[in-house]
């Protein structure tokens, strides 16, 4: 019993459970059921990559696709003896996942995490809602199928290592690749960042006079601005990926100085945070193309900084993996080390 319900094997059955729940709700909504939080039926439907879709159109295809993924989910979970071939359950896996982040999800989940950290809980609607449990169901699927490959690869289902591991995973490539990757995901979001803080020091850079007057009557770019820092200075935290102080506490931590960093504490939120970012940038290049800002030509600094951000989501990516590697002590499963 032990060895069938261990860690990895909980994981591919919550992410069946949250996808097949999550069908289920779109089938209610799909026979006529209220609530629906996608595509025309949106609080902010200019924002969705279904704008024109009704629920009668759109719940039925979402039903079927979440269905799909719970089935691929629970082949995955299976015991080991019943393996399917690697591609055949991956690769649907990473398409379900790419389908969510880059067509249901959008910037509004970063948005409303830095409205929760000013405390404005008033900000969080039952789209966000929606694209949130969305975005954990296949982030949860993506686990699985990790685990997975592992599995059927022969790789320690715990921390991915082999016998034949390739040399990019060492520490020592890690410390290289992850230090450009690192350094990447500061300076994408200080470019985006310089934006907003000229406007807020009264300089209307990439947006015209008309609209920098407006939105300084509201005081949108003090608001702008602080969002902005927030950003930057989480982007500097990313330096803790590369640096000493990522690994050991520094001095000035009272009570927890020269204690190590527990490899989830730096790892959970940069994953979080790379997905969030990843899936905005999408949405304001999904934007463009679909010319949601063709009127706007003169104010390109306001959608346009954000586009680069798919390079800071995966540079910071890439880093967190980068750290992991280095990080990974002897495994307590395989002995490996």
């Amino acid at each position: 019993m032990r060895g069938r319900f261990n860690g990895p094997t909980l994981i591919g059955y919550a992410a069946f459970l949250a996808l097949l729940l999550y069908g289920l709700a779109h089938v209610y909504w799909a026979s006529g059921g209220g609530g629906f939080p996608f595509g025309a039926d949106d609080a902010n439907p200019e924002y969705s990559a279904f704008q024109h879709v009704g629920r009668g159109q759109l719940a039925p295809w979402i039903a079927v696709w979440f269905l799909g993924s719970a089935a691929v989910a629970f082949l995955m979970a299976l015991p080991r003896r019943r393996r399917i071939p690697t591609g055949v359950l991956v690769g649907p896996s990473v398409l379900s996942a790419a389908v969510v982040f880059f067509t249901l999800a959008d910037f509004r989940i970063l948005g409303n995490l830095a409205y929760v950290f000013m405390l404005r809980f008033g900000a969080i609607n039952w789209t966000v809602i929606n694209q949130l449990f969305a975005v954990a169901s296949v982030g949860l699927m993506v686990a699985s199928a990790v685990i997975y490959q592992r599995r059927t690869s022969g790789a320690c289902t715990r921390c991915g290592r082999s016998d034949s591991d390739a040399g990019w995973t060492s520490r020592e490539s890690a410390a290289r690749w992850g230090k450009k990757a690192a350094y990447t995901a500061v300076v994408v979001p200080l470019i985006y960042a310089s934006t907003r803080w000229a406007w807020a020091l009264g300089f209307p850079l990439g947006i015209s006079d008309q609209l920098w007057q407006e939105g300084k009557k509201d005081h949108l770019w003090i608001l702008g601005a602080a969002l902005a820092t927030m950003g930057a200075l989480g982007s500097l935290l990313t330096l803790g990926l590369v640096q000493r102080w990522g690994e050991i506490f520094p001095r000035w931590m009272v009570g927890l100085r020269g204690r190590r960093v527990p490899l989830l504490l730096a790892i959970i939120p940069a994953v979080l945070v790379s997905i969030m970012v990843t899936i905005a940038g999408v949405m304001y290049i999904r934007l463009h193309f679909q010319g949601a800002f063709d009127n706007e030509k003169d104010d390109w600094g306001a959608t346009v900084p954000e586009t680069i951000w798919p390079v800071w989501g995966l540079a910071l990516a890439a880093a967190t993996l980068a750290y992991y590697f280095r990080r990974r002590g002897i495994c307590k499963r395989c002995g490996r080390g």
